[in-house]
């Protein structure tokens, strides 16, 4: 398994794949739910945005010469910490048909090569509340959690 750093002609399979993602997590909150207007070109543009932003990496996760998902890297700062400088998982997906072989946990070990690389002393993540599976698989990574967000539609 390997990343490699999305480029312009990745967009579409970046889009494809957040899409995918973004429909399973639908089901954990309202606030979830997808705009209806929503089109692919609308999701490329948001990749293409992280293109020209220095602080976000989007990578293809490839195994055996097939892309089979997505991570998207944000790098951060909190300057009023012991653990200041930290790389956030903002996207993880591994398309369905390959979960559970290992290359999740793959992913995230390389991650962490990467965020100390980059000189950070710490990772993020977050995921859904009820996102049970994700939880466990973060847990089961070494993560631990550490704060709660909430959110209310304000309609």
């Amino acid at each position: 398994m390997k990343l490699v750093e999305a480029t312009a002609d990745d967009l579409e399979a970046l889009a494809d794949r957040w899409y995918d993602l973004a429909e399973a997590m639908e089901k954990h909150s309202e606030l979830n739910e997808l705009d209806a207007d929503l089109t692919e070109e609308t999701a490329e543009d948001g990749f293409r945005a992280h293109l020209e932003d220095e602080d976000v990496t989007d990578s293809l996760v490839v195994h055996d010469g097939e892309t089979i998902g997505f991570v998207t890297l944000r790098e951060g700062y909190h300057s009023s910490r012991r653990y200041s400088k930290y790389l956030r998982i903002v996207n993880l997906a591994i398309d369905e048909d390959h979960r559970s072989q290992g290359h999740g946990a793959a992913v995230l070990e390389r991650v962490k090569e990467l965020a100390r690389e980059r000189g950070c002393d710490h990772l993020k993540v977050s995921c859904e509340w009820e996102n049970e599976d994700a939880r466990r698989f973060y847990r089961k990574s070494g993560l631990q959690p550490k704060q709660v967000d909430y959110a209310q539609p304000l309609e």
